[in-house]
């Protein structure tokens, strides 16, 4: 059986003029600002493609990134070595089509995203994201992300959470 869904790097190919995910900023960004983003190596685009009609149902952009150490809960930090900052990937926007929207696709471009930064050669501490508003954050809070101290929005997900997960 064919899945509904495949995952791949934004290309011309791919029709962002109907993408709607009720979030004018993210869907301006798609249109106007992603392909831009990719030629100047700033972020990777990746889009979730309906098998069956060729349409784009979501996407999500991942970059390289950095934490703050002392941003970090005091628990994790005993932990780490002592570097000022530890290397991350930003998940800088995920978004969904709300034709799309309660078949479990932000959880699987969230996946998707946690899959290419385990496997990825440079070695990363966690996945970042800066939630746009707090239905954001209590998403992201549901795949286990906790708040950076001075920022609530900007959460983290250490990438030994996420290979449990994912396993």
């Amino acid at each position: 059986m064919t899945p509904p869904f495949r995952v791949e790097l934004l290309n011309q190919q791919h029709d962002r003029a109907v993408f709607g995910c009720g979030e004018e900023a993210l869907d301006r960004y798609l249109r106007t600002q992603a392909t831009q983003d990719i030629r100047r190596r700033v972020a990777s685009c990746f889009v979730a493609i309906e098998v069956a009609t060729g349409w784009l149902a979501a996407y999500y952009t991942i970059a390289a990134a950095s934490i703050p150490t002392p941003q970090l809960p005091p628990e994790t930090i005993k932990r780490l070595p002592r570097y000022p900052t530890l290397p991350a990937v930003r998940i800088g926007r995920l978004a969904v089509d709300l034709r799309y929207r309660g078949r479990g696709l932000g959880g699987a471009m969230l996946a998707d995203a946690a899959s290419r930064a385990l496997q990825s050669p440079p070695a990363v501490f966690a996945l970042l994201v800066d939630a746009k508003n707090d239905d954001a954050v209590a998403f992201y809070r549901r795949y286990g992300f906790r708040p950076l101290a001075s920022q609530p929005r900007t959460l983290f997900l250490p990438m030994a959470t996420a290979g449990k997960l994912l396993s």
